[in-house]
């Protein structure tokens, strides 16, 4: 397939809020495109990093050169890393927090917007301090444990007159966007049936298994993450699921997997299946599992069909239609994502639903139902 630049993508496929979308129950991933770019010289939206895991690393480094969104802080619990990163980011001293003076925030003007990368069971509070301290707030997903610790999230910042937006990559990312497109637009035909499956194995960026004592598989604490895999990846094969039909599940149906690791895995599945059953009569199957690796969307519609695998990881992601090869050029996700989440802060209007806390508390819905269906064995009902 020819290279495509920005400009082509956007004229070719119309990204952006066009009335078909706009139909649509989940709304376009991104406002009006711009006809071209033009260098952006303004004021940017100074952000704090919360939580300096390997994922805070990613999108630090990701964000280097962004032209609406600054690292101009950090919030940690270990003196060691305040050190490297003030270093290695020029982060000035009065912009460093660690987790018992977090609130002095407060105070701070020169930070406005705080990104929570915490384990999820920490999500709540420090979304809640951020709001209170009057910080727009972006929070790693899942968005926290379950439904209440969502609407209490959503209320705070409501309340505290700050915007709340959840770390979904690739609703920024130009291949989901075209699988978006070509299934809420029907350009096959109504979509049937989707298969999404998300596995790992392993730590993809240190390139070996997670070390069971390790601090980073807070993932397998049933108390700091909620759960195992589903809450891990499998939100991301809800999400693709959701996107392409354009529509929310009204039934789920789940099974547990086999625990072939009884150490790792003694309070979190190992892996899990389950079926949604949406409006429109389409259904689907997601499985995830840290037992095995396999990452791949695939959609079947009346009049053909597409598929990336990858699919859900970090790219660069490859697939085909039934008329072709599918393959946008590469992007810095975290980048795109908070350069386009601090545009419309700079602008002051409203964040897009699908990037918000409802969109996040109705993923939690899903998978709180996918739980208790696995556990029940029974049909829950959304």
């Amino acid at each position: 397939m020819e290279k495509i630049s920005r400009r082509s993508f956007v004229n070719k496929f119309g990204i952006g809020v066009s009335a078909s979308v706009i139909a649509t129950s989940i709304p376009s991933f991104l406002s009006a495109a711009e006809p071209e770019h033009i260098p952006y010289n303004g004021k940017k939206i100074n952000l704090a990093l919360c939580g300096l895991g390997i994922y805070a690393n990613i999108v630090a480094e990701s964000m280097q050169g962004s032209e609406y969104c600054n690292l101009a802080g950090i919030v940690t619990g270990t003196p060691s890393k305040a050190i490297k990163w003030k270093e290695k980011y020029n982060i000035p001293d009065k912009n460093i927090y660690n987790y018992e003076n977090f609130d002095e925030i407060i105070k701070n003007k020169d930070i406005d917007m705080v990104y929570v990368i915490l384990p999820n069971s920490m999500h709540k509070d420090f979304v809640i301090r951020s709001a209170k301290a009057g910080k727009h707030v972006i929070t790693e997903k899942p968005m926290a444990i379950d439904v209440k610790e969502c609407e209490e999230m959503i209320k705070a910042c409501n309340d505290n007159k700050v915007q709340l937006a959840l770390g979904y990559r690739l609703h920024y990312e130009p291949t989901h966007l075209e699988i978006k497109r070509l299934g809420q637009e029907k350009v096959f035909g109504q979509v049937r049936y989707i298969e999404s499956l998300g596995y790992k194995t392993y730590d993809t960026i240190a390139k070996k298994p997670v070390d069971i004592n390790s601090p980073a598989n807070w993932r397998l604490n049933k108390k700091l993450s909620g759960g195992g895999p589903l809450m891990d990846l499998g939100i991301y094969c809800i999400q693709v699921s959701r996107y392409i039909l354009g529509e929310e599940p009204i039934s789920v149906t789940a099974q547990f997997g086999t625990i072939n690791d009884k150490n790792r895995f003694s309070e979190t599945e190992e892996s899990i299946s389950w079926q949604m059953v949406f409006p429109s009569g389409a259904m689907a199957n997601g499985n995830t599992s840290c037992g095995y690796n396999i990452d791949r969307t695939y959609a079947s519609a009346d009049y053909g069909s597409f598929e990336l695998s990858p699919g859900l990881s970090y790219g660069p992601y490859e697939g085909k239609t039934s008329k072709g090869p599918l393959k946008f050029p590469p992007i810095k996700q975290q980048q795109k994502q908070l350069d386009e989440i601090s545009k419309v802060l700079l602008a002051n209007k409203k964040l897009p639903d699908h990037i918000t806390g409802e969109e996040g508390l109705k993923d939690i819905k899903i998978i709180n139902a996918i739980y208790k269906a696995a556990e029940t064995g029974k049909k829950i009902i959304l």
